[in-house]
């Protein structure tokens, strides 16, 4: 390599920059599918969104521990990701894990044959900014040339990158690019790696998750508190603040809008950001949602609450989150009566409602002019949000019926055919709702599991999630919907239901 470009690679790695206190090394539109269609003009209008904001340049100078454009002599260790083939060529992708930098090589290297990185903050759905990184064009008489390294993150600016190697033989317009790929700085391992892909897609301007909707960033963003809990990976955990500062005031404000079951999930979503970080505010929009649903139950059908505020339809989804979100401010509000009464009697109303059919399944909800079972799919989500709001209320009971119970649910939802083909689970539909039901579900069995002394669900959730790592992951730990593959493409619900389930699994 010139002795000019080794000398500004040495000049650039006295730059170093510090990661952030918490960056350690370690291991659809505005509505979804399903929207109610007899919701009011008034009630359809759009967010209020935050100005987006540009997030970090795939082609800027990054500095962290070192900057851009250090010499692979330098790096502790050399690991090879991936090698593909363009004519007689191997343009193969090597990462520094120590110091979280990649670098590109092309072998056997002939005159004038080009090798660069491309580098993405968003999961690899763009690069142009990022493309040919350290574009370099080997001289005569080299066995084989590399670029630079680069760094894979931006940790000053928030950025979660990938990396990926391309080359083009001199004379050719062939051009081979590997996969995408990351160091394991931060996916250390597929709990860590799974939420780092989540992170990807974290839209910096307006506090959600990008390819995905509001109610799924709510979840989105519970298997990030969760996986920070569980992991102690504390990275993102500016994704917190952000998106409640950013989105505080959208839709009616402190995340309640026409659908009560979005404002349950916002509501256990700052509840699991309370549990985290301790700051009252989030314990005060959890309160504010759950009082908001409170006024939306009536006798119609005997109780429960209403699904949005047009009040056509009683569903499942709605109630069990009521059941869970009630029981769960009950047991961090020192004397409380009212979420407890309330969760109480929701979980009355829903256990005689009719939902849970004969084969201990929950459809989707009733028929109001009836009050009977409507007969609905009974969606995964249906089964997992009700043994979250058994484990809660049990907790706040002590009734040991409800563990009972809702060992009788999981066991029927674990076990059946239909849900779970070849022993996988698996939600027949599309849309974009579905993805983020089977992690929803994951959750649910994981905090009854943990309740119970037998933890009867282990192998079964392992089972989940060895499935997923093995046959639905790609290269870069993003996952696809079907956990028994193959991995098509991803999103960030089909992404937090596979954070969701290696979080509960382990």
């Amino acid at each position: 390599m010139p002795n000019i470009v080794v000398l500004l690679a040495l000049v650039l790695s006295l730059t170093v920059g510090t990661p952030p206190a918490q960056a350690v090394p370690e291991d659809c539109g505005a509505y979804c599918d399903t929207r109610d269609p007899a919701l009011p003009p008034s009630a359809q209008r759009s967010a209020t969104r935050p100005a987006a904001v540009p997030g970090p340049r795939a082609d800027a100078v990054v500095c962290n521990r070192y900057c851009d454009a250090r010499d692979p002599a330098l790096s502790p260790s050399d690991r090879l990701a991936q090698t593909v083939t363009v004519g007689s060529r191997q343009v193969s992708l090597h990462f520094d894990d120590t110091d979280a930098m990649g670098w590109a090589r092309v072998s056997p290297a002939a005159s004038g044959d080009a090798v660069w990185l491309d580098r993405s903050f968003d999961a690899g759905v763009s690069w142009g900014s990022g493309s040919r990184l350290g574009d370099t064009r080997a001289p005569a008489g080299v066995g084989d040339w590399r670029t630079l390294m680069f760094n894979v993150d931006d940790w000053n600016g928030l950025g979660v990158g990938l990396l990926r190697a391309c080359g083009q033989p001199a004379g050719s317009t062939a051009i081979a690019c590997t996969s995408w790929y990351r160091t394991t700085w931060n996916a250390g391992n597929r709990r860590t790696a799974a939420a780092t892909a989540l992170m990807e897609r974290y839209d910096l301007g307006t506090g959600l998750f990008a390819t995905t909707g509001w109610w799924n960033s709510a979840n989105a963003l519970t298997a990030i508190v969760d996986n920070a809990r569980l992991t102690g990976m504390g990275s993102y955990r500016y994704a917190i603040a952000r998106t409640y500062d950013l989105n505080l005031s959208a839709w009616d404000g402190q995340f309640v809008n026409a659908y009560n079951d979005d404002t349950a999930w916002w509501g256990l979503a700052w509840l699991g950001a309370y549990d985290l970080t301790g700051e009252s505010r989030y314990l005060a929009t959890a309160r504010v949602d759950a009082d908001h649903m409170a006024q939306f139950w009536d006798s119609v059908c005997g109780g429960g609450v209403w699904w949005s505020s047009s009040r056509t339809y009683k569903n499942a989804i709605t109630n069990a989150l009521y059941v869970q979100l009630n029981a769960a401010l009950h047991n961090r509000i020192p004397g409380d009566t009212t979420y407890l009464q309330r969760a109480r009697a929701g979980w009355a109303w829903f256990q005689g409602s009719g939902m849970i059919n004969g084969a201990n399944l929950v459809n989707d909800g009733i028929d109001t002019a009836t009050c009977a079972n409507n007969g609905r799919t009974p969606w995964s989500y249906n089964q997992g949000v009700p043994l979250a709001a058994l484990t809660e209320l049990h907790r706040a009971t002590g009734d040991a019926s409800l563990l009972t119970k809702a060992r009788a649910l999981a066991g029927a939802s674990t076990t059946n055919t239909t849900l779970n083909p070849g022993g996988i689970l698996f939600d027949n539909g599309g849309g974009g709702d579905v993805p983020s039901f089977k992690g929803v579900y994951a959750r649910g069995l994981a905090a009854l599991n943990r309740a119970l002394p037998d933890h009867p669900y282990t192998a079964y959730l392992q089972r989940q999630a060895d499935s997923a790592y093995t046959r639905d992951r790609s290269s870069s730990d993003s996952y696809d919907q079907p956990w028994a593959g193959p991995f098509q493409r991803s999103d960030g619900a089909r992404q937090h239901s596979a954070v969701d389930l290696m979080n509960a699994a382990g």
